[in-house]
């Protein structure tokens, strides 16, 4: 399986514009149906005036059939207000949208009953009945301000419903007066006079739709903000602690060769004569002090950016050779086997990063191994080329195959660890990252592991093969071979 060696960087990604207006407009509808209620409750208080000043004076069949349809409609949308709160109001934008989109036409519905009062009383009832019905009918309008502003699409539809009702009722009763000339003065001054409220309307509507749009989108970008802001923090203590945690390891691993220097040098000034045994203890030490020095300037350097690299043609069994000259000798002390199989091809690569990576992932392997053999390949798998280091070893249990990669990370119970830095995995992660490459884990416990580096077709300028087929694998064994 591929391994995920760098740690979770938790980056606060900004919402997408889609994810913004999808969240805005669901604020917006939820305005418009807070506002439905007052707007409901205003409605059904002058329903009953309207209509008791307009018995007698107007058509009775046509006032009953108006009436039943007015409490018919305002009924239903009693009942879409529960529907809302019952199932919409905890939803998402799309469910909402959808909701006011299946029931937009019951505010077309409504604002055009209202605006039938007009077509009833104009010139057909009393003046104070004309002039009431014409008060209800601009409350109306100004009412649909704040009750539905907050979501255009319905507040347009309702005020184009609204001011249409009222024209088509003055247009009528205007054809139908007996003194025409008079009556249509003073028609078309109120037409006039509505053209301009109706622009109004849409005006004064749509900036304070802007308004609440506004305000929402600043409310979403405040809370991405805070989040933002959040997680920061989180990532700024997690990397005090990591930092913390590197600084206690790099100090504990560091302590123990400088402590057994200085027993060895006491000793040597109390006892010269034990210089042939000390002497290599020094070195040892030294060699261990200087290896941690590496690991950390290389990790350092890493972090940093100041890692260079050179890329070139890279001869595959060139590196293999010089690899086996390195850790050969290291085979023979503890009479394991070490081969090496590639044919031979020459590859895009940085030869000191590459052999660094290969290197500790090598020195790893022989260290957790105690019997059997290390195998160092190369191959191709899915079209792309891929680096293989098997092992005979400890294995590694499944919980412990991420951790592996931290810093000063050891398994306790594994043999070999004892003189383990636990920084050879994390710099061959880091310095797979830093190439483009990617790492690969495969291990059972006290089976044997293999490390895989996978080298994607993108990191390559050129592969060239130089072997026929039937080429030879080349090796190199140890003396246990």
């Amino acid at each position: 399986m591929l391994v995920d060696t760098q740690p979770a960087t938790h980056q606060h990604l900004p919402a997408s514009p889609e994810v913004i207006d999808q969240w805005v407009n669901a604020q917006l509808i939820g305005v418009l149906m807070d506002n439905m209620v007052p707007s409901m409750l205003a409605a059904t208080m002058a329903l009953p005036v309207l209509v008791f000043m307009m018995a007698g004076e107007v058509d009775l069949p046509s006032l009953l059939l108006w009436t039943g349809l007015l409490v018919t409609v305002l009924v239903f949308r009693y009942r879409l207000i529960g529907i809302y709160q019952l199932r919409y109001d905890s939803s998402e934008g799309p469910q909402r949208m959808a909701f006011v989109n299946r029931y937009q036409w019951t505010w077309s519905a409504v604002g055009f009953l209202w605006g039938g009062g007009v077509l009833l009383t104009y010139l057909q009832a009393r003046p104070a009945t004309q002039f009431v019905c014409g008060i209800v009918v601009l409350g109306q309008g100004l009412l649909t301000l704040t009750a539905f502003s907050a979501y255009l699409p319905v507040f347009r539809r309702y005020v184009h419903a609204l001011v249409i009702s009222v024209l088509l009722g003055l247009t009528l009763n205007t054809f139908r007066a007996p003194d025409t000339t008079s009556v249509m003065e003073q028609s078309l001054a109120l037409m006039a006079l509505l053209m301009v409220f109706w622009w109004l309307l849409l005006v004064a509507g749509k900036r304070l739709h802007q308004i609440y749009r506004a305000s929402f989108e600043l409310q979403f970008s405040n809370q991405e903000l805070i989040d933002s802001l959040t997680q920061q923090t989180r990532a700024s203590i997690r990397a005090v602690a990591t930092k913390n945690r590197f600084l206690a390891s790099a100090a504990h691993d560091l302590r123990q060769p400088v402590h057994a220097l200085s027993l060895y040098a006491d000793w040597l000034a109390t006892e010269p004569e034990m210089a042939r045994d000390i002497s290599p203890r020094i070195l040892q030490s030294t060699r261990a002090i200087n290896e941690l020095f590496d690991s950390l300037f290389d990790l350092t350097r890493i972090d940093a950016g100041n890692y260079k690299v050179r890329l070139q043609n890279v001869d595959v069994p060139q590196l293999f050779a010089e690899l086996t000259t390195q850790f050969e000798p290291v085979a023979v002390g503890k009479s394991l086997k070490f081969k090496t199989h590639a044919k031979p091809t020459t590859i895009w690569a940085d030869p000191v990063v590459l052999r660094r990576i290969l290197g500790n992932l090598l020195s790893n392997a022989f260290r957790h191994t105690q019997r059997g053999g290390v195998l160092l390949g190369l191959r191709r798998r899915e079209g792309m080329l891929v680096f293989e280091v098997w092992d005979t070893g400890v294995g590694i249990a499944r919980e412990h195959q991420q951790a592996i990669f931290q810093e000063f990370f050891r398994v306790s119970q594994h043999q070999g660890t004892e003189d383990s830095l636990g920084l050879g995995l994390t710099i061959v992660s880091k310095l797979a990252t830093l190439m483009g490459y990617q790492l690969a884990l495969s291990s059972q416990a006290d089976r044997g592991s293999v490390f895989r580096v996978l080298l994607p077709a993108y990191t390559q300028k050129s592969v060239v093969e130089t072997t026929p087929e039937n080429v030879v694998p080349r090796s190199a064994a140890s003396a246990g071979s």
